[in-house]
């Protein structure tokens, strides 16, 4: 689950760390309004879960509320990354001597927790990484406990050279290891971490990441979650993992392995998923619904794959699911539906006779039939 910055703000507020904090607008005026309240230069700033709000100009410098609201109507209008702007913050411009990028995540490959530091902040990290790899050091963590205020005090001086920026710097390091447990996160990100002409460390930026399995224990966090569609709220009511790409193949999929190795054998053949949708193993019909309702909300679908392997899933509940589905959606694209387990020969007796359905014996029969329905190239 991503955090907005104002979110993840308060959250690093509350362990102490430094920040430069604001207030929310949903409409142009309420910026005007804070602008006003804040007085001087502030910056607007979209609040929405996709990284690049800079480079999309979703973030603007304004020297009164006049432009803080002109700001404030053009980023509202955004849609960045597929998912539109509906809240900006107004924050109180910073003086800024230099940037630093200060982070925590999962290193998978290590099976730790590793603090990235960089020198380089500001900009966005993969591109730190693949321009200027030397401008990034890691430090991998032993564990909940045992980062140590002098580890902390070594990972700052490997990109603040002058000892009592680096002092500060430490302490803010160890109260972000801090949020990164306490919170479940995946990932706790500062950049830009800010060093003032006064002197001053100060988060000007939040990023958080929370693990969506931990939630049940950060009842605090979880009330912080939001929709960025209908779609989406439909999917995590019935219990399905979706994530909408740029493809014109839908996908439903039961596993998440299975439905990763689906989208590459899609890739494999020259075509793209138009998503990554999971039912896992239930033998709920009315997930299978949901889940084609889900995919026909796509403009860009020209076919729909149903690739199920039943085990704890039925698949003749799944072809419930689809009938159900074509009987009360507007489906005018072809389906084409491997099935194979439990269950599967009273499975295809249901579907033979549904209009608008292909079966494919395979998975990889299965993905050359969609793909040519989806270029047009079979009737």
């Amino acid at each position: 689950m991503n955090l907005h910055e104002y979110q993840a703000k308060e959250v690093f507020a509350g362990f102490g760390i430094p920040i430069v904090a604001g207030k929310v607008a949903t409409t142009a005026e309420e910026a005007a309004t804070l602008a006003r309240e804040l007085g001087g230069t502030v910056v607007v700033k979209a609040q929405v879960h996709a990284g690049g709000r800079g480079k999309a100009g979703g973030v603007k410098l304004a020297a009164d509320p006049d432009e803080a609201r002109q700001h404030a109507e053009a980023i509202l209008a955004l849609t960045i990354k597929g998912i539109p702007v509906r809240k900006v913050l107004v924050v109180p411009a910073a003086e800024i001597a230099k940037e630093y990028y200060l982070g925590v995540t999962l290193d998978r490959g290590a099976k730790r927790a590793v603090i990235i530091a960089s020198a380089a902040g500001g900009v966005d990290i993969e591109e730190v990484a693949a321009q200027t790899p030397e401008k990034i050091h890691r430090f991998h963590l032993p564990g909940p406990t045992g980062f140590r205020a002098y580890q902390a005090r070594a990972v700052a001086l490997k990109i603040e050279p002058k000892p009592e920026v680096a002092l500060k710097m430490a302490r803010v390091l160890q109260k972000l290891v801090e949020v990164y447990w306490a919170s479940d996160a995946s990932l706790v990100e500062i950049n830009p971490l800010v060093l003032t002409p006064g002197g001053e460390v100060v988060a000007l930026d939040a990023k958080m990441v929370v693990d969506d399995n931990a939630l049940f224990r950060q009842p605090r966090l979880a009330a912080f979650r939001e929709d960025e569609s209908e779609l989406a709220a439909a999917a995590r009511t019935m219990g399905l993992s979706f994530v909408p790409l740029k493809g014109n193949v839908g996908c439903v999929v039961n596993g998440a392995g299975l439905a990763m190795a689906t989208m590459d054998l899609i890739k494999h053949y020259g075509g793209e998923p138009a998503n990554f949708l999971d039912i896992g193993g239930s033998s709920n019909p009315e997930k299978v619904t949901t889940a084609m309702r889900i995919v026909m909300a796509d403009p860009d679908v020209k076919a729909v794959l149903f690739n199920i392997f039943g085990g704890i899933t039925r698949c003749d509940d799944v072809a419930k699911g689809i009938l159900t589905a074509l009987e009360e959606l507007n489906v005018n694209v072809p389906v084409v539906v491997r099935l194979t387990g439990t269950n599967e020969d009273i499975a295809q007796r249901l579907l033979s006779q549904a209009k608008g359905v292909e079966s494919a014996e395979t998975m990889d029969a299965a993905v050359k039939a969609a793909l040519a329905h989806a270029a047009g190239r079979r009737g």
